[in-house]
């Protein structure tokens, strides 16, 4: 499946989260077990030669491509959540969204010093999300190889927040 055919899949919802968001629905690419298969497959080519230790996703729709991506890269995979929903020791970032403030966590010993590391979430906007945990894994000591995500809203220049490190989009509005 080309990105073309992915892309028309892509549902825009406006006012979601909150009124003057457009929100890119993914379900209906994930829904179709031909899309679903092909975004795993596009991310996969991808980083399939870059020696990659870990997949680290971003809670939610993060998980929905980092698991099976990290699965067919035969790498581990290091969910990176909201906060209270590790059990374990854990470090922590706030970051700033589009539309709000956050924080996100990572537990303290998910990775270490030399490790390589792809990051995989399903949307790159203002790149808050993305610089925070950047800011965990090298914290950590790990080497990120690169981010990659289906979606890229390029007026919100999150690309600029990652300078210095691999950034793939496939779609971008």
């Amino acid at each position: 499946m080309n990105v073309a055919d992915l892309e028309a899949r892509i549902r825009s919802i406006p006012d979601f989260p909150i009124p003057g968001i457009l929100f890119r629905d993914i379900t209906p690419v994930l829904q179709d077990a031909q899309g679903f298969k092909g975004v795993i497959d596009l991310l996969t080519d991808e980083y399939r030669d870059k020696k990659v230790d870990f997949v680290v996703a971003i809670e939610a729709r993060g998980y929905m491509l980092g698991a099976p991506v990290a699965y067919r890269l035969g790498a581990g995979f290091v969910p990176v959540r909201k906060p209270g929903k590790l059990p374990y020791e854990k470090i922590s970032v706030d970051y700033a969204l589009e539309y709000g403030t956050n924080t996100l966590e990572m537990h303290n010993d998910a990775l270490t010093k030399g490790q390589r590391v792809l990051v995989i979430d399903d949307l790159l906007a203002t790149g808050g999300t993305a610089s925070a945990v950047r800011q965990m894994v090298e914290k950590l000591g790990a080497t990120i190889v690169g981010f990659a995500f289906l979606i890229e809203l390029t007026a919100l220049h999150g690309r600029d927040k990652l300078k210095g490190v691999d950034v793939k989009s496939f779609i971008r509005y």
